[in-house]
C-alpha cells in the first residue's frame, strides 16, 4: 500500500531512545507524522560506538558508524536523521574519515561493503530547521504555548565542532529559540544555552555535573522559565533525572521539567501527552501540562490541514 507522506528521510534512533531517551524516540515519530514525514528505520542497525570505541581506535569507530550510512546509501537515501547529538558527531566522523584520502582505503577495508560517502547527517532539530521549515511546525500548531516560558539548551554537540556540526551558530545558536517561538512559547535569552552539563561524569564525579548542571538549572528558574528544552539525550539525564541529587548538592529546589523539544512541539499539535512519553520524566511535568491545558482551553483554534 502506498503512503502518502510528503517526503522520506532514513531513521537512525541509536542506542539512548530505546532506553533512557525514549521519550525522544516516542515524540520524534509523533510530530513527524503530524509534519507529513515518513521515518524510515534503518534496518539491522548498529550502536554507533559512542566515545569508547573512538579513544580505543577511531578507524574502526569510523567503521562501526560507517555501516549504518552504507546501509542507507543501500536504501537510496542521501540523507539520515538522528535524534541523538551524540550519535550525529560519530556519523559525521565517519563521513570525514571517508573523505579523508589517507584513511579511505584503510575505512572501507574494515567496512567490507559498499559505500561512496554521499550521504549526509543530520539532527532532527537541523532537519526540522533546514527540511521541514519553521513556517511548516508554524502551520500545524493546534495549542500555542502562550503564556508559557521556556529556555532553550543546546548543550555541547548539537551545533559543535563547527566544521564537523555545519549547522547554526557554535556559540550563540538560535534554532531551538526559533522552533519554540513558533510554537508559541515565550524564550528568554538564555546566557548558558551551550554551557556543558558534564556529560558522563554524572557517573564517575557528581560533583562536577553538581556544579555544571546546578548553574544551569538556577539560571533557568532565575528567568521565570517553566520549562528548559533539550535536544540531547546526555543532556536531558542529567538535568532531569539527575535533578534531585542536584538540588542535594546545590542546596536549591527546582522542580523544573526538562522536556525534549519535540515532546512541546507535540504539545502544540495537540498530540496526547501521553503518546510523546510526557510521563516517562523524571522531574513531574504536571504542573506544566496543567498549566497548559488550562491555557489551550481558553485558545480555541482550527485544527491544522495535513497535506
Amino acid at each position: 500500500m502506498k503512503d502518502n507522506f510528503s517526503r522520506t528521510v532514513a531513521y537512525y534512533p541509536g542506542c539512548s531512545v530505546e532506553g533512557t531517551a525514549k521519550e525522544f524516540d516516542e515524540s520524534t515519530r509523533e510530530i513527524f507524522r503530524v509534519l507529513n514525514v515518513a521515518l524510515r528505520e534503518i534496518p539491522d542497525w548498529n550502536c554507533c560506538g559512542s566515545t569508547p570505541s573512538h579513544i580505543y581506535d577511531p578507524l574502526l569507530s569510523a567503521a562501526i558508524s560507517g555501516r549504518n550510512l552504507a546501509i542507507a546509501e543501500r536504501m537510496g537515501f542521501y540523507e539520515v536523521m538522528t535524534p541523538c547529538p551524540g550519535c550525529l558527531k560519530a556519523l559525521k566522523g565517519s563521513i570525514e574519515v571517508f573523505n579523508n584520502p589517507l584513511k579511505r582505503k584503510d575505512l572501507l577495508n574494515i567496512l567490507d561493503m559498499p559505500f561512496y560517502g554521499r550521504i549526509k547527517a543530520v539532527s532532527v532539530v537541523q532537519f526540522l530547521v533546514e527540511d521541514v521549515g519553521i513556517e511548516e511546525i508554524e502551520r500545524c500548531v493546534l495549542f500555542p504555548l502562550e503564556g508559557i516560558t521556556i529556555v532553550p539548551y543546546y548543550g555541547c554537540l548539537l551545533t559543535r565542532p563547527p566544521k564537523s556540526a555545519q549547522f547554526d551558530d557554535p556559540e550563540q545558536p538560535t534554532s531551538l529559540d526559533r522552533i519554540l517561538e513558533a510554537i508559541g512559547a515565550t524564550v528568554p535569552h538564555f546566557p548558558f544555552k551551550t554551557e556543558c552539563c558534564g556529560a558522563t561524569y554524572g557517573v564517575v564525579r557528581k560533583d562536577i555535573v553538581g556544579r555544571l548542571t546546578g548553574r544551569i538549572l538556577e539560571m533557568a528558574l532565575d528567568l521565570g522559565a517553566d520549562a528548559i528544552a533539550v535536544a540531547c539525550p546526555l543532556c536531558q539525564q542529567n538535568l532531569d533525572l539527575r535533578q534531585e541529587q542536584i538540588e542535594r548538592y546545590r542546596g536549591r529546589s527546582f522542580k523544573i521539567s526538562v522536556p525534549y523539544i519535540t515532546q512541546l512541539i507535540g504539545l502544540s499539535f495537540g498530540i496526547d501527552p501521553k503518546k510523546l512519553g510526557w510521563h516517562r520524566l523524571a522531574a513531574d511535568p504536571q504542573k506544566l501540562l496543567t498549566r497548559f491545558d488550562k491555557l489551550s482551553k481558553k485558545r480555541p483554534t482550527e485544527p491544522p490541514t495535513i497535506r
